[in-house]
């Protein structure tokens, strides 16, 4: 059956949003019906009488006075703010504000247009009837967003765009004469240009097919367009990329301390294309250990004011779907002029730290360098010689695919680096640091990037090897910066908020843990006692998000607020130029302080830090959204297959289930539970059989089968089978 356009103009007028605007852009300032019908452009009767009775009703709301007979004032204390819409599932929203204490409900006849995400002028009332605050959206200061993705319904004059987001509440109306080359059915990208305020449906036009639903390529670029993520590079920025001289000279290397001659490696995943971190190590005559952090020096090559560097800021940050990379940069550069290779000679930008046996750092010096890989390690291969303390890698984890001997230097480096590490580490978790090693879904993909199964990614000593280096370099890096009083970009990570601790305990006491809540270390420790306890049970994943979702968002700022999750004082992103354009600013200050050179613009640098954390947001996002993609498009062959499943939500519409052996979540809808009438009990977090009283709760363990699996919506629906006994 076809779709009919949208009639418009047929509901009531109601002009109390546009009311609301003229009288509150002049608060002194009394208008009668007349002059707010001017300001309007109407001057029909009809509509003249509109305005008449909606300043009535306004009045008798109090929020508008009469001042005189026919003339209207906005009430002073009126209470008018700027915020963010945060839409639900249920075509309402909440107005979030700083300077309110607590979000407000915006039922949808108050939104006014507004969507998801969009910074609002609203007015915030008392209802009458249940005496809660709610928001009405007065004006829309600035969109979120003005693209977006869909399916579209092609009908003869027109065609309409519907997305798979649960908080956009319209479908786009497109003109058949901005319908492009989409055919029924398309995935498309859209942008919306006009909402008429008489419209039910905001006007758009299609900029781009992205292809047919479900089509592998068609639904990862649609993830990418749906956050406003490129999957290419502009012809112009590949070209100038491919211009840049990328050779190592003899003039450049007098400018930098050479470290050729040190013993340096690498250690990454098996399947990395770039590398932009090495350690090199050397025991010193005094018996101390010099080791150095190297980073490639992207800064070198990626020039300020160049379209390559607009385009790298624009990005700023790299994005890893689960079958592919979208770069920040060009791959002349990312996999082969700054990727440390082994066995190449490279320009890097260097932290080198003198340490001792109780991985006490007595000396530091950062500067740039030019390093050479002796070899590259996956985690695995420096894993076997932590392990068995061997120079023998077994063929089955070897990149070379058959069995190699490690040069004993590098053994003897790999083994005590592990021992300082782990030291470092110690140090760190004393200090109130908390140990997120959440489990990661990974993907064997076949040569079609199909998924063909699911495996757990965690972090080994070797992994923790690195890392605890890393850290060190960003922690160093910022406080040599940080204790000069100079405007730099900081990693800055605040306390939790203790409402989230409070719900956080709520849930986690169902499985029998608490979290002492005495003090901030305290509160550390008792978390770390939490991740530490869940280790290999049903709840870990379930546990591991929650405690996740607890934490306030890292972000990048000029302010130094500290790190909270890694209990450091200071602490900057210096290690990863290749994938983050934080780190690339970080590298660029540094050498100009290093150079002397005065405090720059904190404003100017504030602004940057804001984009770098909103992008790194939206990678996130798109990250995520993909790997939901590949578990329903993994579940989609194995509809008939049981699983056994924990309950890892509830709600009044149904429980979600993560099935244990993969970690795939989806929903059982309380109406197709079939052996008993259900209904939702807050307050165990449970849902409650009517007859059998039989318990749903958080926990519990389930069997269920696949009923449906969307991958437009990257949605599972389960069957509900049974209770595990």
């Amino acid at each position: 059956m076809s779709k009919k356009p949208k009639k418009l103009g047929k509901k009531p007028k109601d002009f109390t949003a546009q009311i609301f605007k003229i009288l509150s852009r002049e608060p002194s300032k009394s208008f009668n019906y007349k002059q707010i019908a001017a300001v309007l452009e109407l001057s029909d009767t009809k509509s003249r009488n509109e305005i008449i009775r909606d300043l009535k009703i306004l009045k008798a709301q109090d929020k508008i006075h009469e001042t005189e007979i026919g003339k209207y004032q906005i009430i002073s204390k009126a209470e008018y703010y700027e915020g963010i819409v945060d839409m639900t599932s249920r075509k309402t929203g909440y107005f979030v504000c700083d300077e309110l204490e607590d979000d407000v409900f915006i039922p949808f006849i108050n939104l006014n247009h507004a969507l998801d995400g969009d910074k609002v002028k609203a007015y915030i009332y008392n209802r009458r009837s249940s005496r809660k605050p709610e928001a009405e959206v007065l004006e829309i200061l600035e969109r979120k967003k003005s693209e977006f993705v869909g399916v579209i319904d092609v009908q003869k004059n027109f065609a309409f765009v519907t997305t798979a987001n649960a908080k956009m509440y319209t479908d786009i109306f497109i003109p058949k004469n901005k319908i492009g080359d989409a055919e029924h059915g398309d995935v498309v990208l859209v942008t919306l240009e006009d909402w008429p305020k008489k419209a039910d449906s905001p006007f758009g036009s299609v900029i781009k097919v992205l292809g047919k639903p479900g089509e592998h390529n068609t639904e990862i670029h649609a993830i990418l367009a749906e956050y406003g993520l490129p999957y290419d590079f502009p012809i112009e920025v590949e070209a100038y990329a491919n211009k840049i001289d990328t050779s190592i000279t003899e003039e450049e290397i007098k400018k930098r301390r050479d470290m050729r001659d040190v013993l340096t490696f690498t250690i990454d995943p098996k399947d990395a294309k770039d590398f932009d971190d090495a350690l090199s190590f050397q025991v010193l005559e005094n018996g101390n250990y010099e080791i150095g952090v190297h980073i490639a020096d992207v800064s070198h090559y990626l020039q300020e004011g160049t379209i390559l560097d607009d385009e790298a800021y624009k990005r700023a940050t790299s994005v890893y779907l689960v079958d592919r990379v979208v770069p920040m940069l060009p791959e002349v550069l990312s996999n082969f002029a700054c990727s440390l290779r082994p066995h190449e000679e490279k320009y890097t930008f260097s932290a080198v730290f003198q340490l001792n046996n109780k991985a006490e750092v007595l000396n530091a010096w950062f500067g740039r360098t030019v390093t050479y890989s002796d070899q590259r390690f996956a985690y695995e291969e420096a894993q076997s010689i932590i392990e068995t303390k061997s120079d023998a890698i077994p063929a089955e984890i070897s990149l070379t695919g058959s069995e190699y001997i490690v040069p004993k230097p590098i053994v003897d480096a790999t083994l005590k680096m592990d021992e300082l590490a782990k030291i470092l580490r110690r140090k760190r978790m004393a200090a109130g640091a908390i140990s997120f090693d959440k489990v990661e879904v990974k993907f064997n993909l076949n040569e079609d990037a199909e998924p063909i199964g699911v495996y757990f990614k965690q972090s080994k000593d070797a992994n923790h090897l690195i890392e605890e280096f890393m850290l060190l370099a960003n922690r160093k890096v910022a406080e040599f910066i940080g204790k000069q009083k100079k405007t730099f970009i900081y990693r800055i990570h605040d306390e939790p908020n203790e409402d989230k601790l409070i719900n956080l305990q709520t849930v986690i006491a169902k499985f029998g843990y608490s979290i002492n809540f005495r003090s901030k270390k305290d509160i550390s420790s008792s978390l770390n006692n939490l991740l530490s306890e869940v280790v290999g049970k049903k709840e870990q994943n379930l546990v591991d998000t929650l405690t996740i979702r607890s934490m306030s968002k890292a972000a990048y700022s000029t302010e130094n607020i500290g790190h909270y999750g890694l209990a450091f004082d200071y602490y900057s992103h210096f290690t990863s130029p290749i994938r983050r354009y934080p780190d690339v600013m970080a590298h660029r200050l540094l050498q100009y302080y290093i150079d002397g050179g005065k405090s720059v613009s904190e404003e100017e640098y504030e602004e940057k830090c804001e984009h770098s954390s909103q992008m790194e947001a939206l990678a996130a996002q798109a990250e995520r959204d993909s790997v939901k993609y590949m578990q329903v498009k993994y579940m989609q062959d194995h509809k008939d297959q049981e699983f056994l499943g924990v309950i890892s939500g509830v709600t009044e519409w149904g429980i979600y289930v993560e099935i244990i052996e993969n970690k795939c979540e989806g929903m059982v809808r309380i109406r197709e539970i079939r052996d008993d009438y259900y209904t939702f009990d807050d307050k165990q977090y449970a849902l409650v059989g009517e007859v059998s009283k039989n318990i749903l709760q958080l926990g519990d363990e389930i069997y269920v089968k696949v009923k449906n699996a969307d991958l437009v919506k990257k949605q599972l629906d389960f069957h509900y089978l049974r209770k595990r006994e």
